[in-house]
């Protein structure tokens, strides 16, 4: 595998423990549905949160939520869609990302974008 592709799961772990330790529940972790790939699924107060993880080693080139383009929401949302229906989730749900950056020094620092897009 390729070393962005482990820096990127490395990521998802990262945040997924992240927001455990806040209270969040764990679901399902890199749900496909075609072409479309959520992250993580989440559960935090009787709502369903997709969760998309964006790993960067620096702001140089910009922040993880600048990242999320409009073909990606798409996608996104309809792999929600399919685990909605699959779950029969009759709830709220929420779109969050979550950046994940490391600095030189390889500390890890987390930016939470709640209810980023829909």
């Amino acid at each position: 595998m390729a070393e962005h592709n482990d820096a990127g799961r490395q990521a998802e772990q990262l945040a997924a423990d992240w927001l455990v330790s806040k209270g969040y529940e764990l679901l399902d972790s890199n749900y496909r549905h075609k072409h479309a790939e959520i992250d993580l699924i989440m559960k935090y107060k009787g709502m369903l949160i997709f969760v998309e993880v964006k790993f960067r080693s620096g702001t140089g080139f910009g922040y993880a939520e600048e990242f999320v383009d409009s073909i990606k929401k798409k996608l996104l949302v309809k792999a929600a869609d399919q685990y909605i229906y699959e779950n029969d989730w009759q709830k709220d749900i929420r779109f969050d990302i979550v950046g994940v950056y490391k600095d030189r020094s390889g500390t890890v620092n987390f930016r939470h974008f709640e209810d980023a897009f829909y």
